[in-house]
């Protein structure tokens, strides 16, 4: 059993704000929204909502995952928002540090997921069963001494787990995965070494295009 210890709130790392959306960058070990029971009430948009009241999630980070959070302000705007997500007009990039050395300098894994109920929370490849699921990487370097891979991700589709299911179906787990990766391969980081660092998409009422960054932080 995981216990929850979320990092100390030192405040709120704002990279952008305005009077219809928010974006921050999450720690990791910070749940996105809260979970079930008292012990996990501390989250993101609780941590949001202290200075924007309005504030309203329009999709989550895994706890375990850093960077690039959307929060909607008001009612009207978590709807657009919303849409913008469901019709694929928001453009995410993660970075990850896995095992081993990926062969290909880039490709495309196709793989069909859905929740391995037997063992929630986890996600499984099923082509019987499974969603339709789609992540795009690149190799952006290796490291032979320490036998990893750093890759950039763009998930296609947003599947809960996607990116860390497909990259252990790959045979390349993340490193500080608790949940798909071996003892040792845990052990090799401190935390889960996925971070959200990028994300495009249209703002809601102008149209402009916000590109926004988060730097890496491992």
């Amino acid at each position: 059993m995981i216990i929850y210890t979320p990092p100390p709130h030192t405040g709120l790392q704002t990279l952008y704000q305005d009077d219809s959306l928010i974006v921050v960058d999450k720690p990791a070990g910070l749940l996105s929204v809260p979970g079930r029971g008292a012990d996990k009430q501390d989250c993101m948009i609780s941590r949001v909502q202290t200075e924007f009241p309005d504030a309203l999630t329009v999709h989550r980070l895994d706890m375990g995952t850093s960077g690039i959070m959307v929060i909607a302000r008001g009612k009207a705007m978590e709807r657009a928002l919303s849409i913008l997500f469901q019709t694929r007009q928001v453009h995410k990039r993660y970075v990850a540090v896995v095992t081993g050395q990926v062969a290909e300098a880039c490709g495309e894994i196709n793989l069909p997921l859905i929740t391995d109920w037997p063992n929630r929370p986890r996600q499984m490849v099923s082509f019987e069963l499974g969603k339709p699921s789609s992540t795009r990487y690149q190799v952006l370097e290796q490291d032979a001494v320490a036998n990893t891979t750093r890759v950039e991700l763009e998930p296609i589709t947003g599947r809960t787990h996607q990116l860390r299911v497909h990259l252990q179906a790959l045979g390349h787990p993340i490193l500080g995965d608790e949940l798909y990766a071996s003892a040792e391969i845990l052990a090799q980081a401190p935390r889960l070494l996925l971070h959200a660092a990028c994300i495009q998409f249209p703002h809601p009422q102008s149209s402009t295009i916000l590109t926004i960054d988060s730097p890496i932080p491992f």
